[in-house]
C-alpha cells in the first residue's frame, strides 16, 4: 500500500483520444462511420454465411464466428468513445468500467483463439486435402468453436475478479479511451504483483502460444506447396490463405507491439493510437479483406441477392 489517500472510486474519468477541439466533429463523424462500417461489413458477411449452402463449410463456419467477435470486440468500446466525444464529462462508472474491461478481454481472447481455428482448417485443407472432410468433422469443429468460449470466458472473469479486489486513490482519471487494464492498475493504491503475476502468465498462454501455432500452421502450409511446386497449386493456396494472413498480420502485429514489446519511449498517445488499430480499425478492415479477395465471398454475395431481386423467376 502507497502513501497516497485511498477513497471509495464510484467512477473514473476517460480521457479519451487526444483530439483539438475544433476537430473534435470531424473525428466524431470519422469514428461514427467507422463503426457503422463495421457493423454492417461484418453482418453482411455472417448474413451471407448463413444464407449460401455453398459456405456452409469448416472454413465459413469460423469466419461467421470471427466476424461476430469483430462486431462485438469493436461495439465493447467504439459506442462509449462515440458518446463520450460529445460529452462534456466523459465519466463511466466503476461497475461499467470492469464490465467493458471484462467483454474487452473476452473479445479480444475469443479472436486469437478464433484465427488459431482458422489457420488449423488452411493447414488440414492444403496438407491433407484427402481427409479434409474426415479431419474437419462437425464434431471437431463445433470443439473449437466452443473451447475457445470456455477458456476467454475464464480468462476474462479472472482479471475482472482480481481488478474488483483492488482498491483505487483520489486519482481516478484513466489516460485511455476505453477502461484498459494496465491503465487502472497504474491507478490502484494497492498492490498489484498477484494481477502483473497472472498477466505475464496468461498472457503468454491466451497470446503467445496461439501466435506460434498460427505461425507452425503455415509454416509446414509453406513447406507443403514448396514439395509439389505448381504455379496454379501455389496461387491456389495462397489466394486461400491470403486473407487470414492478412488478419493475422494486422491484429497480432499491433498487440504484439504495444503489449508483448513495450518500449520506455511510448508515450500515451502513441500507445492509444495503437489501441485503436486493433480495437477500430482491424475489425472495420476484416469484412473488406475476407470479402474482397475471396471468390467464394463474392458469389455469394451474387446469388444472394439475385435471388432476392428475383424470386418469381421460374
Amino acid at each position: 500500500m502507497t502513501g497516497r489517500n485511498q477513497t471509495i472510486i464510484s467512477e473514473f474519468l476517460l480521457l479519451g483520444l487526444p483530439i483539438q477541439p475544433e476537430h473534435q466533429n470531424l473525428f466524431y463523424a470519422l469514428f461514427l462511420a467507422m463503426y457503422v462500417t463495421t457493423v454492417l461489413g461484418n453482418l453482411l458477411i455472417m448474413f451471407l454465411i448463413r444464407l449460401d449452402p455453398h459456405l456452409h463449410t469448416p472454413m465459413y463456419l469460423f469466419l461467421s464466428k470471427l466476424s461476430f467477435s469483430d462486431l462485438c470486440f469493436s461495439s465493447v468500446t467504439m459506442p462509449k468513445l462515440l458518446q463520450d466525444m460529445q460529452s462534456h464529462v466523459p465519466s463511466i462508472s466503476y461497475a461499467d468500467c470492469l464490465t467493458q474491461m471484462y467483454f474487452f478481454l473476452f473479445f479480444a481472447d475469443l479472436e486469437s483463439f478464433l484465427l488459431v481455428a482458422m489457420a488449423y482448417d488452411r493447414y488440414v485443407a492444403i496438407c491433407f486435402p484427402l481427409h479434409y472432410t474426415t479431419v474437419m468433422s462437425p464434431r471437431l469443429c463445433l470443439f473449437l468453436v466452443v473451447l475457445p468460449w470456455v477458456l476467454t470466458t475464464f480468462h476474462a472473469m479472472l482479471h475482472t475478479l482480481l481488478m474488483a479486489r483492488l482498491h483505487f486513490c483520489d486519482d481516478h482519471v484513466i489516460p485511455h479511451f476505453f477502461c484498459d487494464m494496465s491503465a487502472l492498475l497504474k491507478l490502484s493504491c494497492s498492490d498489484t504483483q498477484v494481477n502483473e503475476l497472472v498477466i505475464f502468465i496468461t498472457g503468454g498462454l491466451i497470446l503467445v502460444i496461439p501466435f506460434l501455432l498460427i505461425i507452425t500452421s503455415y509454416t509446414r502450409i509453406v513447406s507443403s506447396i514448396l514439395k509439389v511446386p505448381s504455379a496454379r497449386g501455389i496461387r491456389k493456396a495462397f489466394s486461400t490463405c491470403g486473407s487470414h494472413l492478412t488478419v493475422v498480420s494486422l491484429f497480432y502485429g499491433t498487440v504484439i507491439g504495444l503489449y508483448l514489446c513495450p518500449s520506455a519511449n511510448n508515450s500515451t498517445v502513441k500507445e492509444t493510437v495503437m489501441a485503436m488499430m486493433y480495437t477500430v480499425v482491424t475489425p472495420m478492415l476484416n469484412p473488406f479483406i475476407y470479402s474482397l479477395r475471396n471468390r467464394d465471398m463474392k458469389g455469394a454475395l451474387g446469388r444472394v441477392f439475385y435471388k432476392k431481386k428475383t424470386p418469381f423467376s421460374l
